[in-house]
């Protein structure tokens, strides 16, 4: 997909703030660090629209990121990162599950993960959450470029296995340093929009 134009709409904590337009959402989810924001750059063809941060736990609201005008992106705060405080990590965790619950325009949620280590409990635990609420879910395993690519195959086994993920959800090989699975990235995001629709 070509992206023209993609802005950053407003960043939100409530539901009365989600935009309302009608247009399809799609969530990025994932720990702190793991590369969310460099995943959305890459995906609009922006260096610096999600700001990336060497400070973990930096994004603290729903950000929402208009592409094309035609739908969302939904950064949502990351997970796991110990030198936040615990009520402020409860009240980001009550803000997620609000989120990923009450939005009627949430197509798809896309978990990020590090390839090159087997996903976190705090990851299993949020694929487990997504998996309760019937929450369609798209894993990316990020930065595989620092990986030999004849090892990749062994790693997404891993990532698989760890998240025991269900058959029906998309597994996407990801760089976003090199730009690997970007392409089909975006055709398993469209994918997700277009049958939500169709339904």
């Amino acid at each position: 997909m070509k992206v023209n134009t993609a802005d950053i709409v407003i960043s939100a904590v409530k539901p009365e703030q989600y935009p309302n337009d009608g247009l399809p959402q799609i969530a990025l989810a994932g720990r702190s660090n793991v590369g969310k924001s460099s995943f959305i750059n890459k995906m609009i063809n922006r260096k610096a629209l999600a700001r990336t941060s060497s400070k973990p736990g930096k994004t603290q609201t729903l950000n929402f990121f208009i592409i094309n005008e035609i739908m969302y992106f939904v950064d949502v705060p990351g997970y796991g990162y110990a030198k936040v405080p615990k009520s402020e990590r409860a009240a980001w965790g009550k803000m997620i599950e609000t989120y990923i619950t009450k939005s009627e325009h949430l197509k798809v949620v896309i978990l990020i993960v590090d390839l090159r280590h087997a996903p976190s409990k705090e990851d299993v635990m949020m694929y487990e959450f997504l998996k309760h609420y019937k929450t369609p879910t798209m894993v990316v395993a990020t930065k595989a470029d620092k990986i030999p690519k004849g090892k990749w195959q062994k790693h997404l086994k891993v990532v698989k296995e760890t998240l025991q993920m269900e058959s029906t959800d998309s597994l996407v090989l990801f760089s976003s340093e090199k730009g690997i699975g970007k392409e089909e990235a975006w055709s398993t995001m469209m994918r997700y929009v277009n049958q939500k629709e169709s339904q």
